[in-house]
């Protein structure tokens, strides 16, 4: 891993209210304190210093930006939990990837491991490997790259980064999966863009975004 450096932006809130805060992470930004007082500094301790009772439901990697869903009680946090271990919870992701894709859509279905030796790294292991899919649709495609939506059906840790990599086109900028001029940008080009759930008082549906930076 690189040094961890976090950006030092003001939080960006898109929405809170009485159960829930939604928040625009950005990339280079731990969800949760690492191992160690140098990784103190993340997303969760920024936000309880505004929302002291602000509780984790999910996490993303530390090089992704975008949506993410706190809950401030603990009914909320209960709720949301269910929606997603019931897989009731809908994201999409804009990605930059490496080369231009030959298909418009797709799915990927590929079981995802934790790489030992590698870690965290994943990845693909059909004997042992837990289910993960990943829907995709292009945007569109030029100089050497494709813009592509992804929808993840599970919520396995890199997924999305191990799937497109599978493909054969390996998110921009992956610091882990990436290789030689797909590698140089600067920054894992991986945005969170919506988020679909229901609202932990009254289950009325909501679609909250998280305009993609680049």
């Amino acid at each position: 891993m690189t040094e961890y450096n976090p950006p030092q932006d003001p939080l960006v809130i898109l929405h809170d209210d009485h159960e829930v805060v939604l928040v625009d992470k950005p990339s280079g930004l731990l969800s949760v304190p690492g191992k160690g007082e140098h990784l103190a500094d993340c997303l969760m301790a920024r936000l309880k210093a505004v929302f002291p009772t602000a509780l984790l439901i999910h996490r993303l990697d530390r090089d992704t930006s975008g949506v993410m869903v706190f809950a401030l009680t603990p009914h909320a946090q209960r709720h949301l939990g269910l929606q997603f271990e019931k897989r009731q919870t809908k994201k999409t992701y804009v990605a930059r990837v490496w080369g231009e894709m030959a298909e418009k859509t797709g799915t990927v279905d590929l079981p995802l491991i934790v790489d030992w030796p590698n870690r965290p790294k994943q990845m693909v292991d059909h004997e042992n490997g837990k289910q993960a899919v990943t829907d995709w649709r292009v945007q569109r495609k030029g100089n050497g790259e494709t813009r592509v939506r992804l929808m993840p059906k599970t919520g396995r840790s890199h997924q999305l980064r191990v799937h497109m990599l599978a493909l054969g086109h390996p998110i921009l900028g992956d610091p882990f999966y990436a290789e030689g001029p797909a590698r140089d940008y600067p920054r894992l080009m991986l945005h969170s863009e919506t988020f679909q759930f229901r609202h932990p008082d009254g289950g009325q549906g909501m679609r909250i975004t998280a305009k993609c930076p680049f």
